[in-house]
Formats: structure tokens, sequence, C-alpha cells
């Protein structure tokens, strides 16, 4: 029996080890050849494993690009943006959750620029992480602009509607590399300016 647990366990991690070099291939190739679009031979080749070892790990091409960008949101920091976002504050909510999206996209800022690229360019396979992203990322301003409108916190004259679209703009990855890329800013020097903004935007003074 220790011989069979053993034995699993060692079929397990080499499991996980072929996935994390597949997973990591994918990065390798979007940092490297940025303008050409993901190949699943490529992929294969630099993870040293057959392309049916790909099917067989992810199920399918769709699987992989959706493996792999549940991978990128998680190691960039997605659970500190998942707490600031369950902050009973709605203030809290707005910096805590600027603050954690702002060093998700530096963490990864090289991969996030390439996909926002290939948006345009792989609709199919790269594109596709990306529009998942945006929606989810709708998604979260409109309950942000809910948020602070339930608290009390939106200027008089700014509507849920207006809230959402400045947040829009300023969590955008254009926004955020215009100020640390563009502008040489830090990471933590971007967080301020983004929170200044959108507090200066939507939000009351006396608040």
């Amino acid at each position: 029996m220790a011989t069979r647990r053993y034995e699993q366990k060692l079929r397990a991690e080499q499991s996980d080890e072929t996935r994390r070099r597949i997973l990591d291939a994918v990065a390798a190739c979007l940092r490297e050849a940025p303008t050409v679009p993901v190949s699943l031979d490529e992929v294969a080749r630099r993870a040293k494993v057959a392309r049916s070892t790909i099917y067989l790990v992810f199920g399918s091409r769709a699987g992989l690009f959706d493996a792999f960008a549940e991978d990128l949101f998680v190691r960039a920091g997605l659970p500190a943006l998942t707490e600031a976002v369950a902050n009973p504050d709605a203030r809290e909510h707005l910096r805590g959750s600027v603050a954690a999206a702002t060093k998700m996209l530096a963490a990864e800022r090289d991969i996030y620029r390439v996909l926002v690229s290939m948006s345009q360019l792989d609709q199919d396979s790269m594109g596709s992480i990306v529009k998942q992203r945006e929606e989810n990322r709708r998604g979260g301003m409109e309950f942000l602009a809910r948020r602070l409108s339930e608290d009390g916190v939106l200027r008089d004259d700014v509507t849920v509607d207006d809230a959402v679209n400045m947040l829009w703009v300023l969590t955008s990855f254009e926004t955020f590399d215009l100020l640390h890329t563009g502008r040489g800013l830090s990471v933590d020097e971007t967080i301020e300016v983004i929170i200044e903004m959108a507090e200066r935007s939507v939000c009351r003074t006396d608040a």
C-alpha cells in the first residue's frame, strides 16, 4: 500500500510539473514572440512534450488558454483583488481594488501588453483571455459604482452610469501603462495617482 501511494504521489507531481512547463511555455511564447499567434507546436517544443500531451492535460486549445488565463491572474494577485472587493466600506473597496488590480498589471506587465495587442490579432485564442477579463472588469466597475451610490459616496453630479464610465477608463491597462511605463512612475506612485483621480472624479469630498 505504501508503494502504491508513493507511485500515485509521484505521478501527480510529474503531472503538475508537466502542466507547469506547458503554461510557462505559453508565457515564453508571448514574451519572446509578441506579434506571433501562439502555436501549440511551439508550446510543445518549448515545454519538451508531445503536442498530444497538451490535449491530454488541457483537453483542447481553448482549455489551454483558459487554464493559462486562470493561472496568470492567480499568480499576479487575484486573491488580493477578491479580498479588496469584499471590504464592507465602499470607498475602501475602491482604494483596495485599484491597488490590487494595478499590482496585478505590474506583476505581468509584458504579458498583459501582448494580450491587449493580441486581442485584435488573435481573437480566437489569446483575444478571448482579454475579452473575458474585460467583461469581468466591467462587472466589477458596475458593482463598485452601485456600492458607492448606495453608501452615499458618489458626488451629487455623478450618476452610477457616469461613475462606471470613469472607473472603466481609470482602471484600464492603458491608463496603468501610460502612467507606469509612459511617465515612469513606480507601481506605488501609479496606484496613488489612479486612486486620487478616481476619488476626485466620482466621490464626494465630505464622504
